[in-house]
């Protein structure tokens, strides 16, 4: 293992980019332009991600750099410029969260829109905090301790989650609140534990969390949405309660119910210290299952080879690889966003090189508010060139597995920069205007 194994946990924050920025040679300029995204956009990352991760002698252009530092252009450059100007003539600190306040307000769509949209209502139409339930079979519960990370990645659509502002967190540490939901609705047969990173809670307080679910007899499954794995390997080798945290994953095993480890790797290079790959051992040594998935990140792993290397990786460790998804709408989406035909073929490149074992993998997949919409294909249909489309997960069950056509886009990043094809005038997932008969021509 490497010498940093052992050691505690670290977190450098924005009071040390300077020191961090200059040592991947940025002059003081560019050290101040990226403290100036810092304001408004979150910063963290530990000393397993300086030390074993970033390749400091290809910084800044290195991955897990990119990966984790803000980068000057992430924001429009009058934004930058103002803040930077604040910053370097000392302003008053209320003054310069004032400005960056004002630039979050115009990060739109705000992720803050998902709260509003997906909270559940309990008891007499008290609205259940920190949930959400947007499928009929699946509900996201945020624990309130678990509403930060081992280290922040930069193109998180939660970034609102670590801001520092209460009114945009999504969070509750009310488990009866959620079991009591749970009872009242067997609909839901899967619990996500997300955040945030829930593995930055200790057993202890992990343990409060799940073992109440144990006892709902109509859940089948439990996830954990994490990045731990990738970020902070030493939380289930060396860390004081890495084997406590594994005996909990085992009575989830034990109690009958699927344990699905969610993990986040964006890039092959996350994978390649021994300490990740004794970590991902001792995790599948419970029980549980682990499923990969990320972002398709402009920069970082826009490249078919990057993804098949990475789910090569996964199967040879015994990982399920699961997701490649479209970067969300929300925070710096125009700097890391990727065109959808060219994540398509990004997609298609790795796929077709992969064994089956691979294959499992679905892609490049939108999580968007009418549900998860893949884009299975680019074809000409009529004589007309589309997007080939199809709703892997919706609000409404009938639209699952139901393809669907869009027009093709060279420039196209998003499901709502689409425009129906075939002469339809709405997508499947849209209601009709009362007064429009117009058939969904644009469905298969």
């Amino acid at each position: 293992m490497s010498p940093s194994a052992g050691r505690r946990f670290r977190a450098y924050t924005a009071k040390h980019l300077d020191e961090l920025t200059g040592r991947a040679g940025l002059d003081a300029h560019e050290r101040l332009a990226v403290r100036a995204v810092a304001t408004v956009l979150p910063f963290r990352v530990n000393s397993y991600v300086v030390d074993e991760l970033i390749d400091w002698s290809a910084a800044p252009d290195d991955p897990i750099y990119r990966l984790t530092f803000p980068q000057p252009d992430m924001l429009p450059h009058a934004d930058v410029a103002r803040i930077a100007d604040l910053l370097r003539a000392d302003a008053p600190r209320k003054e310069v969260n004032q400005a960056a306040n004002e630039v979050r307000a115009r990060l739109n769509p705000h992720p803050a829109g998902q709260m509003a949209l997906n909270i559940p209502k309990f008891g007499d139409d008290e609205p259940l905090s920190g949930v959400q339930h947007k499928y009929p079979e699946t509900v996201l519960f945020f624990p309130k301790q678990g509403q930060t990370c081992h280290a922040y990645c930069t193109y998180c659509f939660r970034w609102a989650q670590f801001v520092g502002e209460p009114d945009l967190k999504m969070a509750t540490d009310d488990i009866g609140a959620l079991v009591g939901y749970l009872r009242r609705h067997p609909e839901v047969t899967s619990v996500l534990l997300t955040g945030g990173d829930p593995m930055i809670m200790g057993e202890g307080v992990l343990s409060r969390y799940v073992e109440p679910l144990l006892e709902v007899e109509t859940l089948e499954s439990i996830r954990v949405g994490t990045k731990a794995l990738a970020y902070w390997p030493q939380r289930f080798v060396t860390d004081p309660d890495a084997d406590e945290t594994l005996r909990l994953f085992e009575r989830v095993v034990a109690s009958g119910k699927n344990l699905a480890f969610m993990a986040h790797f964006s890039h092959p290079n996350e994978m390649a210290p021994p300490l990740v790959q004794e970590a991902v051992r001792r995790i599948r040594g419970t029980g549980a299952v682990i499923r990969t998935q990320a972002p398709l990140i402009r920069t970082i792993n826009d490249d078919s080879a990057v993804w098949e290397t990475m789910w090569r990786a996964h199967v040879r460790h015994g990982m399920v690889p699961y997701y490649m998804f479209v970067e969300r709408d929300t925070g710096p989406q125009d700097y890391f966003a990727v065109p959808l035909a060219r994540a398509y073929e990004i997609f298609r490149g790795a796929y077709k090189n992969v064994s089956g074992l691979a294959r499992t993998v679905r892609g490049p997949s939108m999580s968007a508010t009418p549900g998860k919409v893949c884009v299975d294909g680019i074809a000409e249909v009529a004589g007309e060139k589309v997007f080939v489309l199809r709703l892997i997960q919706a609000r409404d069950p009938d639209l699952v597995g139901r393809p669907f056509f869009a027009k093709y886009s060279e420039s196209a990043a998003w499901l709502f920069d689409l425009e129906p094809a075939l002469g339809a005038t709405r997508f499947p997932y849209e209601a009709a205007p009362p007064d429009d008969p117009a058939e969904l021509v644009g469905e298969a």
